[in-house]
């Protein structure tokens, strides 16, 4: 049986990946999440997580086109660092993006309940967004090239409705200038950090590009480029959205939406009382949740499927559907992961625990990067050592509560890649 997946995906849908796994949650969510914490220091806040998040972008995009398979830094850990580093990577990955997977399923459900007016038990709200799970589990089991042209619709429409609010706005209100001018108005240290932290991760969708390696045409190439690319589109759209959002509600009207019915950016739209916008934010917001749940199925079953090759996972998950070319198990095994966590969808919680997680995952990321051979490397040594230390700088700058438990869950991971170690039940991959 062939066990290497199809190399179909070339730039344009590699791009379009990175930029369905970041054009969703972020928008509608982290920026308001941002403001809440920070208020118009949110603009500064944006600028450090982009900064952080393209010295990543880069170490990302050498270990990729280095070592091009599904895995992203699972592998890059595994191959540069060894399995201990390697297995928290993976492991960190899972645990994060499987909450976020779940909190996108009922971001999703609780949108389109909103947009039809609809009020619902709990009962109902959490079956919706598993029928949601459900749905796009299916479609990503068929392959990657059935999810790319889903993932080309959904970011396409999104990007449009992301546009009609920006052009509407600078209609109604002019240049949004004015958050530019209050942005250091009562800053304060601790809370800007913090909201950098939560920014970033509203950034980090570009790892999927490089957890897709094993299906992208002329990795060596495409990746790298791919990355820089959907880096480049999203800092400038998260840069013009949230002056947006600030220019028509102000920092403590926008960051209280948060804790409201709708998305914040549904209140922006509707602040602006113009024909159609609303619906069409509205709409922009289901498909943005539905692209960032295709997306994050997408690298979190490659992730397990490079984990079972290796042995990390029980081997049946590192098996390759022959028609589909498509880890088809490793697909069901994260669908039925993230219908579990659906029933416990706290987004504020979520998203700080991803953080957290994830800053540790691209810490890795870094580290590995800033090791490779000067042969292997295709950008200066100081981006990988700059990522490393901004990275781990952000991570406890975490709640504390937050911060113990992923520790905890790191070590609860390392336990279990001890008894797989010494068991000897682990194999080895050619590097």
């Amino acid at each position: 049986m062939n066990s290497q997946l199809s190399r179909s995906v070339r730039t344009p849908g590699a791009v379009l990946m990175g930029l369905g796994s970041i054009v969703g949650t972020g928008l509608f969510v982290s920026i308001a999440l941002a403001t809440q914490i920070a208020g118009n220091a949110v603009i500064i806040a944006i600028f450090i997580a982009a900064v952080i998040a393209a010295l990543n972008g880069l170490s990302s995009a050498q270990l990729a086109a280095n070592y091009p398979v599904s895995g992203g830094t699972y592998e890059y850990g595994n191959r540069v660092l060894g399995s201990w580093f390697g297995f928290t990577a993976g492991w960190m990955f899972l645990t994060a993006k499987s909450a976020s997977a779940a909190t996108a399923a009922l971001g999703c459900a609780g949108y389109l309940l909103y947009l039809f007016g609809f009020e619902v038990s709990q009962t109902f709200y959490t079956a919706l967004g598993f029928s949601i799970l459900l749905l796009i589990t299916i479609l990503v089991s068929g392959g990657i090239g059935r999810s790319n042209l889903a993932n080309k619709l959904i970011v396409g429409f999104t990007l449009f409705g992301l546009a009609a609010l920006v052009v509407s706005s600078f209609f109604i209100n002019g240049v949004p200038t004015e958050p530019v001018r209050l942005a250091f108005d009562g800053m304060d240290i601790d809370s800007l950090l913090f909201a950098s932290a939560l920014m970033f991760v509203a950034y980090t969708g570009y790892g999927r590009i490089a957890t897709l390696g094993e299906e992208v045409a002329e990795p060596e190439k495409t990746i790298p480029k791919a990355i820089i690319t959907a880096m480049i589109v999203i800092i400038l759209l998260y840069g013009i959205v949230a002056l947006t959002a600030l220019q028509v509600m102000g920092s403590e009207a926008f960051g209280n939406t948060i804790d409201g019915e709708a998305a914040p950016l549904m209140v922006v739209a509707q602040t602006l009382s113009l024909p159609g916008i609303g619906l069409i934010i509205s709409l922009a917001a289901i498909t943005a949740m539905a692209g960032v749940l295709l997306n994050l199925i997408l690298g979190l079953s490659r992730v397990m499927l490079s984990m079972a090759r290796r042995g990390d996972l029980p081997e049946f998950a590192g098996r390759i559907n022959p028609a589909s070319k498509s880890p088809v198990a490793a697909v069901w095994l994260t669908g039925l992961i993230v219908g579990i966590l659906v029933m416990t969808g706290d987004i504020t919680f979520t998203w700080s625990f991803s953080a957290f997680t994830v800053l540790i995952y691209y810490s890795i990321t870094n580290l590995s990067a800033f090791l490779l051979t000067k042969k292997q490397r295709l950008y200066p040594r100081w981006i990988p050592a700059a990522g490393l230390i901004s990275c781990l700088t952000l991570a406890f700058w975490i709640q504390t509560e937050i911060m113990l438990l992923g520790l905890g869950l790191i070590a609860v991971g390392l336990v279990w890649h001890a008894v797989v170690v010494y068991t000897g039940n682990r194999k080895a991959i050619s590097q």
